[in-house]
């Protein structure tokens, strides 16, 4: 007898139950299919922005090989164009990189004003990060150094020339070099010695410095 209740209570507790799902179902039941529906759906967008995200990368990066590989072999017109496409359609950090090489190439071929004047762009251009904006910099004052102003190369490379930045033995290098070209031998001086004096400044930079700091006072 005590079985047999048992057995009528977990039925009665079971049907109990399953009033309640129905009952919740009625009420709710709209809701949860869409609340189900939404994660299924965002899901598919998590999936298909994954995908379209590599697959992205993956056909720039595939596009800047391409150029570079035009660039090597000497096909610069080519190479120029393609890094125009891929500045104007690339993804991620691969349109700021085909500018950057695509200045370098106009430099190599002899348009030093179009790659400074490239740099400078992006140098000056607040949604690219800072590094490459520095880095830019830097290039635009090196070239400077050969076609403009000792006051050109400074307005590019006097900002990165302080202690704590990164670029700094570079900037230096290039104003030093500036210097030395307008005939301040003594401005020229105290760059280079700033770079001798930095323990933290690439060693090749630093055995330039000294090289032209005994040159100069070779020719006192």
């Amino acid at each position: 007898m005590a079985h047999q209740n048992d057995s009528f209570i977990r039925e009665v507790n079971d049907e109990l139950r399953s009033e309640q799902v129905k009952a919740v179902w009625l009420r709710f039941g709209g809701i949860l299919a869409m609340l189900a529906i939404l994660i299924v759906i965002g899901t598919i967008g998590k999936v298909a922005y994954d995908y379209w995200h590599e697959t992205s990368a993956s056909a720039s990066g595939d596009e800047f090989l391409a150029a570079l590989t035009l660039a090597k072999d000497n096909k610069t017109d080519e190479a120029l164009a393609a890094f125009d496409k891929l500045e104007a359609d690339g993804y991620g950090a691969y349109p700021v990189l085909a500018q950057m090489r695509a200045a370098t190439l106009k430099a190599q071929k002899g348009d030093t004003a179009a790659a400074v004047t490239a740099f400078t762009e992006i140098s000056k251009n607040e949604a690219i990060v800072q590094p490459m904006r520095d880095a830019a910099r830097i290039r635009a004052a090196y070239l400077l150094v050969d076609t403009g102003s000792y006051a050109q190369v400074a307005a590019e490379a006097e900002p990165l020339a302080v202690d704590g930045n990164g670029l700094r033995s570079s900037a230096r290098e290039a104003l030093g070099l500036a210097a030395y070209k307008a005939g301040d031998k003594a401005k020229a001086k105290e760059w280079f010695q700033q770079i001798v004096d930095d323990t933290q400044a690439p060693r090749g930079l630093a055995n330039r410095a000294r090289m032209l700091l005994d040159v100069m006072a070779s020719t006192q």
